[in-house]
């Protein structure tokens, strides 16, 4: 087997704990390393027990796997309202943090999204090849605003023609295949099912009626304010996830969708423990994105790494292309990648590894008959498949540092 002369990023697999039907066994048969998980039975906004991390943390190692990234240390909707017993959820956090820290586990994992942690359409939508996809299309979701969810001021988010052809879409479904579509929407929170109802989700949206950009911004800096501090103390890494997608939905405000939102999201506590899961499919949904350039700007504050390609569609829909198609350049973000970890290790950091792992992932062969995944887009083959790719890419950019390219091959190609 060649080898490189530079190592790779850390090659991960995301892990739902013991329900995952997605064993550890299969995470090392992917060539995965490491894995990026959270302890889902813990209600949002209770303290984590340095037991049960540990546990956790020895389950892993048990099985040859390293806790490289804690997804996520989920933040409770009553700190992104900025109501209820604040004190007490943010102090849960920080002493959360401390014990993660204790059990040797660095990098954490949140998102500041308001009510749904991310949103589609479609979630076994057939490809051309006959694997199956998520996908978001923003007729369907029109329909669910003004016919499932009924939101006062929704028609206005929507052009007159996707709202024409949300209501043909809608008529066209039986009451089986509307109840359905609705559980799609509004129960995809990663690793747990809550059952929420059509009621639930009006209930969250009401906590957010006088919650704009600017005050959702406001508790974010709160949040912040009170976690980095103790995050740098104790060599905690946080990553924030960006939106998903990276536009208003629910007539809610995205605070993490852009560029300018991330130097934004740094300017509030501008610390190196403040820091940025760059996944490429969330950012990648928006076109006035540009994925290697961000990659460039926010190198240094890059703590975990999502990778997947979305393929944008003139009608605003997107969806998961295979993870070295759609509209990802995916060789130039992992040409900065490689780049910013040699620049961490040349500098003697201890933390110089960055991890990756792919992310979603096609439905195909076996899985598409014999696996239901714990959440949409982790089926076990599909995420295999985007890992090998990613992985060939890694090692092709890494064959092409050296002065004579060739030299790995057992024999010259021929002339």
């Amino acid at each position: 087997m060649v080898k490189t002369s530079r190592p790779l990023l850390e090659e991960s697999f995301r892990w739902f704990g013991p329900a995952d039907p997605v064993p550890l066994s299969y995470i090392r048969h992917a060539g995965a390393t490491a894995v990026f998980t959270s302890l889902h039975q813990i209600p949002y906004g209770e303290l984590w027990p340095r037991a049960a991390i540990r546990a956790r943390r020895e389950e892993l190692a048990a099985a040859g796997l390293r806790w490289t990234a804690v997804e996520s240390v989920p933040v409770h909707e009553d700190i992104k309202t900025g109501s209820g017993d604040l004190s007490t959820l943010l102090d849960n956090y920080a002493q959360t943090l401390r014990h993660l820290a204790a059990e040797g586990v660095h990098t954490v994992i949140y998102n500041f999204m308001p009510v749904l942690d991310w949103v589609r359409t479609d979630m076994r939508h057939v490809l051309p090849d006959g694997t199956e996809c998520l996908l978001f299309d923003p007729v369907k979701f029109c329909a669910f605003e003004l016919h499932a969810l009924r939101r006062p001021g929704a028609a206005a988010d929507f052009t007159p023609d996707q709202i024409a052809a949300a209501a043909r879409w809608w008529a066209g479904l039986d009451d089986p295949a509307r109840d359905s579509f609705i559980k799609t929407i509004i129960d995809v929170f990663p690793g747990v099912k809550w059952g929420l109802t059509l009621d639930d989700i009006r209930a969250r949206l009401a906590a957010y009626s006088r919650i704009g950009r600017a005050e959702l911004t406001a508790n974010l800096a709160r949040f912040l304010q009170h976690v980095v501090p103790v995050a740098a103390e104790v060599g905690v890494r946080l990553a924030i996830h960006p939106d998903d997608p990276p536009f208003s939905v629910l007539g809610l405000p995205r605070i993490v969708s852009t560029a300018d939102d991330v130097a934004a999201l740094f300017a509030l506590a501008d610390h190196e423990a403040n820091g940025l899961c760059f996944c490429s499919g969330s950012f990648g949904a928006r076109p006035d994105n540009d994925l290697p350039a961000l990659a460039r700007r926010f190198a240094p504050r890059i703590h975990a790494v999502h990778l997947r390609a979305t393929k944008r569609l003139p009608s605003g829909v997107f969806f998961e292309a295979d993870h070295l198609d759609g509209d990802v350049d995916m060789p130039a973000v992992l040409r900065t990648l490689l780049d910013e970890q040699d620049r961490r290790q040349a500098v003697g950091r201890a933390d110089w590894r960055l991890p990756l792992r792919p992310d979603h992932g096609h439905v195909m062969m076996q899985d598409l008959t014999h696996y239901v995944p714990l959440t949409p887009g982790y089926s076990a083959i599909g995420r295999m498949r985007g890992l090998a790719e990613l992985r060939g890419v890694m090692h092709g950019l890494r064959f092409a540092e050296r002065d004579t390219p060739q030299t790995w091959l057992k024999d010259p190609l021929p002339s």
